[in-house]
């Protein structure tokens, strides 16, 4: 686990291999830590189980590697969304051993102390209508492993074919958190909220023609669900969507 490393220091000064002073400047950082243009939360491990992640839209790719350096610094597992082409091209050039899916625009290092989730319900099994809608699914994919799930994936099963759904009856009915992913009309996380007892958690994405209106239309749809005990995250959120995912699948 990521605060594993905040355990080494304390086991390191209770077996006084460790001084004061020296774990005092390992925790000067803590609680979080300001670089001028980002203030870096180290506690987010403590409080929540997973250190923070850098939402890199908008942010320059010199500030995401600083903020990625800044992280491994404490020994916590890197993970970023919405990377550019040119942060992703700056990241895997400046930091070894980076890891980037350029389809999902995801970027991560893994932490000397990470590892999968030893007491986890089942499977979190992801879901998607088209193809157009990989990089949301990648997305969630990424934050669901990174996050130390494990996650299966169904692609291009929407209800145009709805044949191909029903072909993964077993995967369907094994999983303990669907992640539905749909444009379009949004249709398809209905249809698997009311085959399955598990939860399920809908994604909007803005796949679609004009009226679609940019994804708002399925967003509507997913809401107004017949289906019972359907969550719906953001449009194109395959990131909310695995982090929520992975807080039930831990439950």
């Amino acid at each position: 686990m990521e605060n594993e490393f905040l355990h080494s220091i304390l086991k390191d000064v209770s077996a006084q291999s460790l001084s004061i002073a020296d774990a005092m400047k390992k925790l000067a950082g803590l609680p979080f830590e300001d670089l001028g243009f980002a203030h870096i939360d180290h506690h987010r491990s403590l409080r929540k189980g997973y250190p923070e992640v850098i939402f890199c839209q908008n942010k320059t790719p010199e500030q995401v590697v600083s903020i990625t350096r800044n992280i491994m610094a404490h020994g916590e597992t890197v993970f970023g969304t919405r990377a550019s082409k040119e942060t992703l091209d700056m990241l895997k050039k400046k930091i070894s051993g980076i890891e980037i899916m350029r389809s999902g625009r995801c970027f991560w290092k893994k932490s000397k102390h990470w590892r999968k989730k030893d007491q986890v319900k089942g499977t979190i099994l992801i879901a998607s209508a088209g193809t157009a809608d990989l990089p949301v699914v990648e997305e969630a994919k990424c934050t669901v492993e990174i996050l130390g799930h494990p996650c299966g994936v169904m692609n291009d099963v929407g209800v145009a074919g709805i044949h191909r759904l029903f072909s993964h009856k077993k995967e369907i009915q094994d999983a303990s958190v669907i992640i539905v992913i749909a444009g379009m009309e949004g249709a398809l996380p209905s249809v698997v909220a009311g085959l399955v007892s598990c939860p399920v958690i809908a994604v909007p994405t803005s796949v679609g023609y004009g009226s679609h209106l940019g994804g708002l239309v399925p967003l509507f749809a997913m809401l107004n669900s017949c289906a019972s005990g359907l969550t719906v995250v953001n449009i194109d959120n395959g990131f909310g969507a695995g982090y929520a995912a992975v807080m039930m699948n831990g439950r």
